[in-house]
């Protein structure tokens, strides 16, 4: 092609290698037969079917060799779907072995040969096969994903299953809870949890919920608006009661990017049993009352440092509101709205002075946070 049709203009602007591929130009030929043979038209979507056709054949590596030089060296790069490669290093060619009697020129191969190489190389007559070939196939779905928001109820549910030198922590999680029931109806071969930040073990997920996306790969079944609903209605009926799921839905993988805008812009309201080493008085909540947009300063909480880098983190609490507990003075409710990441434990006990300022700092005594309820997740999303 190069020497018949180099001069021409259009030949100088993309090189005849980069024209097409290997696959691209096997992809052309069985494309039309296939679609006559399954009476459907060839297009992308979500079904992938790989075909492979091999053959265990020494012929055709001895029939490159005598084309070569035979000083060059030889070496097989691996057995990859049933095909067999060998590669010729002084040549810079290779080869894949075929179930159809013949042999394919890797695309890389071809970079470093010369156009007086690549025309010997398309010259070489290979042996007749007369075997016929072991042929198998390979059928995949694209994931599908599915997305709503989610109630934890328990102060024993993990998010995701946690396990430490092989004990549970925990008596359920979340992630298997939903992603379990999900996969089941879908008949998929594994699953992947993703959620909007997260809370700890000890913290209930209440009020809209947190939202969240299941992503199952394989899928064999994919169910029906009304059966998305059945799946919502298990979830929620379990006899344990630990976990609820809300707008539970089959969303596309622009889910993703929903969860990431989401994510960087959103805020979080929490409730929090908060107690003090003296009596709560009337300018202690006015003071809690007041608070807009305060910067705090956090580094890295004690608790997680193992697991964590040493940073210091600007956070912003929006707005807090102190609610009183009857027939006591050093309990109360503690309602806040916070900046994403914010760590709430820390903000409320100062985390020996690594969170400032802090609860305790504020009303200048000792602050302790017995309970914390996450009660909203401020996101536009599911």
């Amino acid at each position: 092609m190069n020497r018949k049709y180099g001069s021409q203009l259009f030949s100088q602007e993309r090189s005849f290698s980069e024209c097409i591929c290997l696959k691209n130009a096997l992809k052309s030929l069985i494309t039309a037969p296939l679609e006559m043979l399954l009476g459907v038209k060839y297009g992308q979507g979500p079904l992938h079917i790989r075909l492979t056709y091999s053959e265990s054949s020494k012929t055709i590596e001895k029939s490159v060799e005598r084309e070569f030089d035979s000083t060059s060296k030889r070496r097989k790069t691996g057995n990859e779907n049933g095909l067999e490669t060998v590669e010729l290093l002084n040549s810079g060619v290779g080869c894949i072995t075929t179930g159809v009697g013949r042999t394919v020129v890797t695309d890389t191969s071809l970079n470093g040969l010369q156009h007086h190489q690549s025309s010997d190389f398309s010259k070489l007559l290979l042996e007749k096969v007369r075997r016929p070939c072991s042929f198998s196939f390979h059928c995949n779905r694209d994931p599908i994903y599915f997305g709503g928001r989610y109630l934890k109820f328990s102060r024993n549910v993990s998010q995701t299953c946690w396990m430490i030198d092989e004990e549970r922590m925990g008596e359920a999680s979340v992630e298997e809870i939903i992603s379990s029931c999900i996969l089941l109806m879908c008949r998929g071969d594994k699953y992947k949890f993703h959620a909007a930040g997260r809370e700890d073990i000890d913290v209930r997920m209440l009020g809209s919920g947190r939202p969240f996306l299941v992503e199952i790969q394989n899928p064999r079944h994919i169910p029906s608006d009304v059966l998305v609903k059945d799946i919502e209605e298990k979830i929620n009926s379990s006899r344990d009661k630990l976990v609820r799921v809300k707008n539970l839905k089959l969303v596309g993988s622009q889910g993703w990017t929903l969860m990431r805008e989401g994510e960087a812009e959103k805020q979080k309201e929490y409730a929090a049993l908060v107690w003090i080493s003296r009596p709560l008085e009337d300018p202690d909540m006015l003071s809690i009352s007041s608070v807009r947009d305060m910067c705090i300063l956090q580094r890295t909480p004690i608790r997680v440092l193992h697991r964590r880098s040493p940073l210091d983190r600007e956070k912003i609490i929006h707005w807090m509101k102190i609610e009183r507990i009857a027939d006591t003075s050093q309990y109360f409710i503690l309602h806040l709205c916070t900046q994403a990441g914010t760590y709430i434990k820390e903000f409320v006990h100062g985390d020996l002075g690594r969170t400032h300022p802090s609860i305790g700092s504020i009303l200048g005594c000792r602050a302790e946070i017995l309970q914390l309820d996450v009660t909203d997740v401020k996101m536009d999303v599911f």
